[in-house]
């Protein structure tokens, strides 16, 4: 029901706002990149002849070494590509940090006007970002935060669209270093954003529409 309500709701909105209300969005989360990650099902398809046998592949986990990148977008490109020193723990007040010294700093180096027309910073609903101190500061700033239904990634542009397209360039690569690591995902941030992020905010609207269609379910 949450789904269905926040869809509809949002779906109102831009058929009044239209593409102003899409380009307020900024979409941020936490993820993890690997030391290896395995290529999927369908980066490692292989053609075989008719009637070949199927080839074995091994069962492979993610590498045990890992660093947390924390991202921002909008219609327009990357905002920010924050690698989490090892150790930190991404609280309320370490997210507050990064809001204050870093996301905003971003935005107003690469999107000046954003900061005049309003932010509609649109996170999911993780404990840090829900700490009163981060909500406190939102509101001080007065930027709005997009209601995001619990457990809906397939409504969160990071996790339908940002962090998939960063690490399709980093599969079936290993890294023997935090710092390669941290490099690679930098690179791979990089080419993502150079080859257009525009549908990762415009993709919602789809998703909405389907959600609402469907009754709430899962939005492939």
């Amino acid at each position: 029901m949450q789904r269905t309500v926040a869809s509809s709701s949002h779906l109102r909105r831009f058929h009044r706002e239209g593409e102003d209300f899409l380009s307020r969005i900024v979409a941020g989360d936490e993820t993890w990149v690997y030391s290896w990650d395995p290529e999927t099902k369908a980066q490692s398809a292989e053609w075989l002849p008719a009637h070949s046998p199927r080839p074995q592949k091994a069962i492979r986990k993610q590498g045990a070494m890992k660093i947390m990148h924390v991202m921002f977008f909008d219609s327009q490109g990357i905002l920010l590509n924050w690698a989490v020193p090892q150790g930190t723990t991404v609280n309320g007040d370490y997210y507050k940090w990064i809001l204050q010294e870093k996301l905003r700093p971003a935005i107003r180096k690469k999107r000046p006007d954003l900061l005049e027309s309003g932010v509609i910073l649109l996170h999911d609903n993780a404990p840090a970002h829900r700490k009163h101190n981060v909500v406190e500061l939102l509101s001080k700033w007065g930027w709005e935060v997009l209601q995001h239904p619990a457990y809906s990634p397939d409504l969160s542009p990071c996790d339908f669209f940002l962090f998939p397209s960063v690490k399709k360039h980093l599969r079936g690569i290993r890294f023997d270093s935090v710092e390669h690591i941290e490099a690679a995902c930098n690179q791979a941030v990089r080419q993502t954003d150079a080859s257009g992020v525009s549908s990762g905010i415009r993709g919602l609207v789809n998703r909405w529409q389907k959600c609402k269609d469907i009754g709430g379910e899962y939005v492939e």
